[in-house]
């Protein structure tokens, strides 16, 4: 089996673990294999690719899409370390406003698959990363682009970092409890 599957404390978002064929020349791994996905029940309609360059310090995020556009992500670090987050945000969630925090590194090559129903970001440790992730649902969608700031204290997210680098729209964005009915998954 390619793939080892853990899930984490809040069930439904899953460490993946794949198999690293290593020798002299480098080596090979497998990122995805639809049966071994199916096999554990994790969605696989793949809708966009995308890939993040970001230098040491920035952090991206929290963010999702809105319904109707709601994503889930499959993340890996394919160069560099990131501290990756995914925030609950189910409004009918028994783990609403709890988050996992995990380290995702080029060197493990480890990815975690995310559902929708969650916000998501990141902070870049290494002095850069590159980070590949597989969306799931809907394509983006800037009218159902959201999100939710950083350091709400509400969450508690423990970040290694004081005053990291933020987009302005990240700087800006609003704290859980500000959040609409209708603006939570």
């Amino acid at each position: 089996m390619p793939f080892v599957f853990e899930r984490l404390e809040i069930p439904d978002i899953v460490l993946i673990k794949p198999k690293i064929f290593s020798d002299e020349r480098g080596y090979f791994l497998e990122l995805f294999k639809t049966s071994d996905f199916k096999n554990h029940n994790l969605r696989i309609d793949f809708v966009q690719d995308n890939i993040s360059f970001s230098k040491n310090g920035v952090l991206r995020g929290l963010h999702y899409q809105k319904h109707p556009k709601v994503q889930g992500k499959l993340v890996c670090c394919i160069e560099g370390v990131i501290l990756d987050v995914a925030v609950d945000i189910r409004k009918n969630s028994p783990t609403f406003g709890k988050y996992i925090s995990i380290m995702l590194s080029e060197e493990e090559k480890n990815m975690l698959c995310i559902p929708a129903g969650f916000a998501h970001g990141f902070l870049v440790i290494s002095d850069f990363a590159i980070v590949f992730y597989k969306v799931v649902g809907a394509e983006y969608s800037p009218e159902h682009d959201a999100g939710i700031i950083w350091n709400d204290p509400d969450i508690g997210i423990k970040w290694p970092i004081k005053r990291p680098i933020l987009s302005p729209k990240d700087s800006k964005l609003p704290r859980l409890r500000e959040l609409r009915e209708d603006d939570l998954l």
